[in-house]
């Protein structure tokens, strides 16, 4: 079989982006062979007996867990929409450089990477210096100016790959017919918002992220948020909230370290530190963030020693499981959960939704 090209695989993972995030759930090695789905029994089917002739039946079942089976249909659909749109623009790649008489490399590169300029100089040997500290010992800026190019101009990459992306299905008049699924009530969970924010006070609609600075997920996540709130600047507030996983060794201290930052009025950047930084959160580590934004470092460093900053990171860690959080990202829009580091078009639809509701 023949592997598909290196330019439709990038075309495909960037049209797709597929929803997912942190938790304890890892995928098979290999994935199981596909078989026809079984019918299901019907709802007087009994699935259990006990005691004196007691029993339970499939309808009864299913009533009970009829929340997680709705949300279970709505990411299969999710799954499959967001997969169906990566395989259109595959082929449209394909079309349209045979169209041009170039390779799918060529025109990914002309179309995307040839029409992003490289980050300047100075901003390159910027990064460079602060990083500098953390680097293995010996190493060169022009080892590592590679990856910090590639680091500055990637969030720039993909949105220029989305564009172009959009024109090709807009010039290939391209049509989604996949049947949507029944929707299933609106659940809403009652999340407090308290912790960092930033968005306008009374804003109309509240976003509640509880996330992991080891997260790569998260990480992820980060540009789509940022995409959401300058789409709706006058609209949309956001709160973060700590939710570090039992896995993640680092992240719990990380937590307590953002929140040091946030008595200093600089969270938000520290938070963007952290993120960009994700193998190096160890102590020493967490402590050079803080100096190199300029914190007072006497004040960070006795905040993040003593453990005091453990309490809140706790209390967001018990808030997010009572409203059932199992992995991050997690993001609650007005109470509605959205699972995992998704498209910019999954938050839009919801906080849409919101808005023409309030009117």
């Amino acid at each position: 079989m023949l592997m598909r090209s290196t330019s439709t695989l990038l075309a495909a993972l960037l049209a797709a982006s597929l929803f997912s995030g942190c938790n304890k759930e890892k995928a098979p090695a290999t994935a199981p062979t596909a078989t026809a789905p079984s019918a299901e029994p019907s709802a007087d089917t009994v699935v259990a007996t006990f005691g004196d002739g007691q029993k339970i039946t499939f309808g009864e079942l299913n009533d009970r867990i009829k929340e997680p089976l709705a949300n279970l249909e709505k990411q299969k659909f999710q799954l499959r929409k967001q997969g169906l749109d990566g395989f259109v623009v595959e082929k449209l790649v394909q079309a349209e450089a045979k169209k041009r008489n170039m390779t799918e490399e060529q025109l990914v590169k002309a179309e995307v990477d040839d029409k992003i300029p490289q980050p300047p100089e100075a901003e390159i040997k910027k990064l460079y210096d602060e990083a500098k500290e953390r680097l293995p010992p010996g190493t060169t800026f022009e080892q590592v100016k590679p990856q910090i190019v590639d680091f500055l101009s990637g969030s720039k990459k993909q949105e220029r790959a989305r564009e172009f992306f959009a024109e090709l299905k807009k010039n290939n008049n391209v049509t989604i017919t996949l049947p949507e699924p029944p929707k299933a009530p609106v659940e809403r969970k009652q999340v407090e918002a308290t912790g960092p924010a930033k968005g306008p006070e009374g804003a109309p609609i509240t976003i509640v992220e509880f996330s992991d600075f080891q997260c790569p997920f998260c990480s992820r996540a980060i540009g789509t948020v940022d995409e959401v709130l300058k789409a709706y600047p006058n609209q949309v507030r956001l709160v973060f909230r700590q939710f570090p996983l039992d896995f993640h060794k680092q992240a719990p201290k990380a937590s307590e370290a953002a929140l040091c930052a946030h008595d200093q009025g600089k969270f938000w950047e520290y938070h963007d530190a952290l993120f960009a930084n994700q193998k190096a959160l160890e102590v020493p580590a967490l402590k050079g963030y803080a100096k190199e934004l300029g914190l007072d470092t006497g004040k960070f460093d006795k905040c993040l020693d003593s453990g005091e900053k453990a309490a809140t990171v706790n209390a967001d860690l018990e808030a997010g499981k009572k409203v059932g959080v199992t992995g991050t990202p997690a993001f609650f829009i007005n109470g509605i959960l959205l699972s995992g580091a998704q498209p910019i078009e999954e938050f839009k639809s919801v906080i849409d939704e919101e808005l023409k509701g309030k009117k």
